[in-house]
């Protein structure tokens, strides 16, 4: 049976948690609703150390105009390992098309991964992003 070793997970710096969630478009999206934790499964670009996601109004939309502060995190497993990324920052609605614009400038475009009409662009302003990798014991 294949598990995890027990030298305890590698420690990711930014520039390496960066890489890692490049490309990527799932996240959770950590938020306070009437001071209790929600997560909230988002569609999230993170293209040139800018993330974003977009959104329907509602409850996650709401929240932020009242609490801005969020975490975002990813993480994969595979055959080699698995890894974990926390973005910590504010978050803010994207308010204008030119605003739209520097966030689609250069990617690809945003497809949801589910078969919801986004209507709103939010912006995560991360001030912290931290990693961790964790490797594979050859059992």
């Amino acid at each position: 049976m294949t598990g995890y070793t027990h030298d305890g997970p590698q420690i990711l710096d930014a520039d390496a948690s960066w890489d890692l969630v490049e490309g990527t478009h799932v996240a959770r999206l950590a938020v306070s609703v009437r001071g209790e934790p929600d997560i909230y499964p988002v569609t999230v670009r993170a293209h040139q150390r800018t993330l974003a996601f977009r959104t329907v109004p509602g409850t996650k939309l709401a929240t932020l105009a009242t609490n801005e502060r969020v975490a975002l995190e990813w993480d994969h497993v595979d055959d080699d390992g698995a890894w974990s990324v926390v973005a910590r920052g504010t978050a803010h609605r994207v308010r204008n098309e030119h605003e739209v614009d520097a966030v689609q400038d250069g990617a690809d475009p945003l497809v949801p991964t589910v078969d919801v009409p986004t209507e709103e662009w939010v912006v995560v302003e991360a001030r912290e992003l931290t990693g961790r990798r964790f490797a594979r014991s050859e059992d």
